[in-house]
């Protein structure tokens, strides 16, 4: 049983009662007083909360400050990054508009292109890294618009460096093309071609092929000439492939079709970018080659006025030599003498030495024609001797014992000039040297 003060009051005598009561009642005031003095000796941060209300309350009160401090905080710092975030996605659509303004037209105007490039370049400096690779794409794309325009070397390797970060292999090796930087025939793989770059694919088949042809592989470069049909140079390939097999009416013609395509092309007041960007097309050799295609298919006079224009358009010491030998086969004699010698000029004016052998060689016509055959012989062996383009060589080396034959020397130069014949260009006067050796009498 518990033991209570009513059981006291019944138990226990007054006098012992009393004693009792009192000593209850300083157990109880020792108590307390403990109490207080063990809450006086805790440290002031420390609170017995559970034994004292008041601190209680102010704990309470505390955290709740506490609590909405951090979420006002919390507040704040998500406004500033939606803030920050309605920023960077604005900075993205503008770089994005900037970039389909040049994009989506065919032929950009330079303000934009140059207004792109910035733009990207601008959004560059605080992109994601998700974000790199295609504003590098987008700032290669717009800068080489802007070279395309220019034709500022250094603003083509810009363009290729950007697109190489990006991984377009294929355009920046456009490029590289375009802006005369580089000899690779071809891109290195993998490359990464997003939509914006599928219209310069053919591009880059006639940039293949346009090595390949300069290389002298014209059936590799019929390969990469059929796209774009429109370009022209399929059908020049096909000139060249008429040519080779004698058939000079036929390459004359073929000659003429992309001399009108091409013509209407650099007619073109604002040409398209993929036509900015395509291997160069050189007019003035088309021109020459066409004037010596109408020579061998019979027509002097056409070519004569076919190779006075080439020589408007860019004097070269070949159209001279061609026209000067369609001149002679139309009769006109002095005239053929004045163009001869202008080859001969111009030659030497674009030879990166002293010395050319090209010159020499059309030097040693002149005199040939002039009947000075000693003198004649004497620049075709200079012409052997220096620099000469390996298609010339075996036209001097037939030369110059075509004037051993005409100066008299019938017996081991006709043998020579007879073994030299079959390997001369159709350039070559070889109908009138196979006459002169077949009538010189056997001699030294």
């Amino acid at each position: 049983m518990g033991w209570n003060s009513q059981k006291a009051k019944s138990f226990i005598p007054n006098k012992s009662r009393i004693f009792f009561l009192t000593r209850r009642r300083d157990a109880e005031k020792h108590k307390k007083l403990g109490e207080e003095e063990s809450l006086r000796s805790l440290p002031a941060q420390r609170p017995n909360t559970r034994k004292t209300p008041r601190l209680q309350a102010v704990n309470a009160s505390f955290l709740t400050r506490f609590s909405l401090r951090l979420c006002v905080s919390a507040v704040i710092s998500s406004l500033v990054l939606c803030a920050a975030d309605k920023d960077h996605l604005a900075m993205l659509a503008s770089a994005q508009a900037a970039f389909d303004r040049v994009n989506q037209v065919a032929s950009p105007p330079l303000a934009d292109a140059s207004a792109c490039v910035q733009t990207q370049a601008a959004m560059l400096s605080v992109a994601l890294p998700a974000e790199e690779s295609g504003l590098h794409y987008r700032k290669g794309f717009c800068q080489l618009a802007v070279a395309a325009v220019t034709r500022a070397p250094s603003a083509f390797t810009d363009a290729a460096a950007e697109l190489d970060r990006a991984g377009a292999s294929m355009m920046a090796w456009i490029a590289r093309r375009a802006g005369a930087l580089t000899g690779e025939a071809n891109w290195s793989q993998p490359d990464s071609c997003p939509k914006s770059c599928e219209p310069f694919i053919p591009v880059a088949k006639l940039w293949k092929g346009w090595v390949a042809l300069n290389a002298g592989g014209a059936y590799a470069a019929d390969v990469q000439f059929d796209a774009p049909p429109d370009s022209g140079w399929r059908s020049y390939v096909a000139a060249l492939r008429a040519f080779q097999s004698g058939h000079y009416a036929e390459a004359a013609a073929a000659y003429r079709e992309v001399l009108d395509i091409w013509t209407r092309k650099q007619q073109e007041t604002n040409p398209p970018l993929t036509s900015r960007l395509s291997p160069p097309e050189d007019i003035p050799q088309l021109l020459t080659e066409l004037g010596g295609a109408q020579i061998l298919a019979g027509d002097p006079t056409g070519a004569v006025a076919m190779l006075g224009r080439a020589i408007q358009t860019l004097p070269k010491a070949r159209a001279y030599f061609l026209r000067a030998r369609a001149k002679e086969l139309a009769g006109q004699s002095e005239a053929a003498l004045a163009d001869y010698n202008l080859a001969s000029r111009a030659a030497f004016a674009d030879a990166t030495g002293l010395a050319s052998g090209e010159a020499h060689l059309y030097r040693g016509i002149l005199l040939f024609r002039r009947r000075d055959y000693t003198r004649a012989e004497e620049e075709f062996a200079s012409a052997l001797n220096f620099d000469i383009p390996r298609a010339l060589r075996p036209d001097a080396s037939a030369w110059r014992h075509f004037s051993a034959v005409a100066s008299g020397f019938c017996g081991v130069s006709r043998q020579y000039l007879e073994r030299s014949l079959p390997s001369v260009s159709p350039y070559f006067p070889k109908a009138e040297a196979e006459a002169m050796a077949a009538g010189c009498s056997a001699g030294p």
